[in-house]
């Protein structure tokens, strides 16, 4: 007799990145595969063996956009339970500083571009990100540092309110 239970995923850490640029624009990707294809979402992916959650962020950047980034607090954490993957998702409050405007989809992503927090609404986001996005928009503003900050400059320790040591 076969087992007929579903398989259950095991949850996996994935990271994502809440990209500004100096014009105070957002960077949002479009999806290229499953989970939510086609949906525009912010950069981002798993961690891979042998690297802090931050490395882990500043590579999956690049990797999908070719900009290399600052990575700096963590401003949510969510649960995703969707589509058969289960994941676990730090999202990083990150800034561009570099010359080249332009991010180049690249790795698993169609489409990747700079959008003003004005304009966010017409885009078809993945599910919980609008509100994260309005977050980290305000925090930018405000030019502060909010939520849990890398407290060893490591990208392993992260303590709400902490300055680095």
């Amino acid at each position: 007799m076969q087992n007929s239970k579903p398989t259950i995923p095991t949850p996996t850490i994935g990271v994502s990145a809440v990209v500004f640029n100096q014009q105070g624009q957002i960077l949002l990707i479009k999806r290229d595969k499953p989970p939510a294809l086609g949906l525009w979402s912010i950069p981002g992916g798993k961690q891979e063996p042998g690297e802090s959650i931050g490395e882990a962020c500043r590579r999956e950047v690049l990797e999908e956009t070719g900009l290399d980034v600052e990575v700096k607090n963590i401003i949510a954490l969510v649960e995703r339970r969707l589509e058969g993957f289960h994941y676990i998702i730090i999202d990083f409050f990150a800034e561009y500083h570099g010359d080249r405007s332009d991010p180049v989809a690249q790795s698993d992503v169609s489409e990747a571009r700079w959008v003003s927090v004005d304009d966010l609404s017409q885009f078809s986001m993945v599910e919980g990100l609008d509100a994260i996005l309005q977050t980290a928009s305000e925090q930018f503003h405000r030019g502060g540092e909010q939520g849990l900050v890398n407290v060893d400059g490591n990208g392993t320790d992260f303590i709400i309110g902490s300055t680095i040591l």
